[in-house]
């Protein structure tokens, strides 16, 4: 079973930048679809982006335009470039392999 560890999160102004990484412990990774999600302090998971194994992607209306998911399968990894971030963006971003496989996440904390 493929494990899923994320890093990349910090606490940044409104209008700044993070990156995050979901790397993955198997290689088996890069067959997958992969989905980042967020959850906010009293508010369901959401879905943000996500990434196929050929590498076409989707995006939250919510995040469109400022956010990029990409993938490096040589590394095992996943990336969600965030820009122009507000602070509703704010919450835990988790990412996802294969439908069913979570990573515990990594907080993300915009300030106004």
């Amino acid at each position: 079973q493929v494990q899923l560890v994320e890093s990349g999160g910090g606490l940044v102004q409104a209008g700044g930048s993070l990156r995050l990484s979901c790397i993955a412990s198997r290689s088996i990774f890069s067959m997958y679809a992969v989905d980042w999600y967020r959850q906010a302090p009293g508010k369901e998971r959401e879905m943000v982006a996500t990434i196929t194994s050929g590498g076409s992607t989707n995006y939250a209306d919510s995040v469109k335009g400022r956010f990029t998911i990409s993938r490096d399968n040589a590394k095992k990894t996943v990336y969600l470039q965030m820009n122009g971030l507000k602070p509703e963006d704010t919450a835990v971003y988790l990412c996802r392999c294969n439908g069913r496989t979570w990573g515990r996440g990594t907080q993300v904390t915009v300030s106004s």
